[in-house]
């Protein structure tokens, strides 16, 4: 089974064979004991400390179709190194660029895509409620702003209830997170421990969401949720609404609730709130067991994975593109 593969260190990367060959730095930059990973076993990589690596290595990379995910020590996501398209389509592309210019057809795509994400977001807050956290007045707020979806015109709108409806959940938080506080949305740059949380791993889901997009024939720059834009995969975006409250939201109240990140994991010193490295491989490790765990899939009649559940959606996506089947999202149903 092939996996995912995170370098948090500094190092240098080299083919060596069918093997991949990492030799990590210390603060000095010397040199350390080499990790060699075998490349048949490596479905992507993420980087998070700067990689020494040459343009073989990179075409070696894009024929074994593994891409590379690079984020900045302010856990930013910068780009991603991504293999040849093997699935192109100029059937699906120009179906997709339809599709977006069609105003009515775009927002009744982009209301379906909210609103599977605001099923996601109610179904953790219900979650925490049934456990004596009081959040009803919160869920009644979202769906007050959800009822108003059928009545929108413009994707503006839909975009201002989005906004709203984030700040709202968000407010739910404060009762969630036992040890620390939110108060309120910070991203650029974050203010606090549960910012930051939230930050990174959004950063994690987008580029999930990317790889995802990337295996099938949709474009991963034609968005109809978010505005198409410079220099940014806005696809993702869309396609990670309905799936942080699924895979970022439930692993944060996981990792501040268990006390498996707490706030010595945090550095303060830089006039923002980052994780050290100790506290990413953690959140890591605990986002990529989330990741694999599986659920039944309701119409498959078999055990999904979460990873898996994600690449499904871009399925749903390219089927409506088509015309083929009507996209209903991805909502919870436990």
């Amino acid at each position: 089974m092939k996996r995912t593969y995170y370098l948090f260190n500094p190092g240098l990367l080299q083919r060596r064979d069918n093997t991949l060959k990492f030799t990590p730095y210390d603060k000095e930059g010397n040199s350390q004991k080499p990790r060699f990973l075998p490349v048949e076993n490596i479905a992507e990589l993420y980087c998070f400390g700067n990689l020494d690596a040459n343009s073989a290595l990179y075409n070696f990379l894009g024929q074994q179709q593994i891409p590379v995910h690079f984020f900045d020590y302010y856990e930013n996501y910068t780009g991603s190194f991504m293999p040849r398209d093997g699935l192109l389509s100029g059937k699906a592309l120009m179906a997709q660029a339809r599709l977006h210019d069609n105003e009515n057809r775009r927002i009744k795509l982009a209301s379906r895509i909210l609103d599977g994400a605001v099923h996601n977001m109610i179904k953790n807050l219900k979650y925490y409620d049934n456990r004596g956290k009081d959040l009803l007045p919160v869920i009644e707020r979202i769906e007050g702003y959800r009822h108003q979806f059928d009545h929108v015109k413009a994707i503006d709108e839909l975009m201002g209830l989005e906004g709203n409806i984030r700040r709202t959940y968000y407010e739910g938080f404060e009762l969630i997170v036992n040890d620390f506080s939110m108060s309120g949305r910070s991203m650029r740059p974050p203010k606090n421990e549960v910012n930051a949380l939230i930050s990174f791993g959004n950063m994690m889901c987008y580029s999930q969401c990317l790889r995802a997009i990337h295996q099938t024939q949709l474009n991963p720059v034609i968005s109809f949720l978010h505005t198409p834009g410079e220099r940014r995969f806005s696809l993702s975006l869309d396609l990670a609404e309905i799936f942080k409250p699924i895979l970022v939201d439930r692993v944060i109240f996981k990792v501040l609730n268990k006390k498996i990140i707490g706030a010595g994991d945090f550095d303060n010193t830089l006039n923002r709130i980052v994780l050290k490295p100790a506290g990413k491989k953690a959140f890591v490790k605990a986002f990529e067991d989330r990741l694999s765990e599986t659920i039944q899939h309701r119409s498959l009649k078999r055990s999904v994975s979460y990873k898996h559940l994600v690449k499904l959606e871009c399925y749903k996506l390219v089927k409506h593109v088509l015309g083929i089947e009507e996209y209903q999202p991805f909502k919870m149903w436990w």
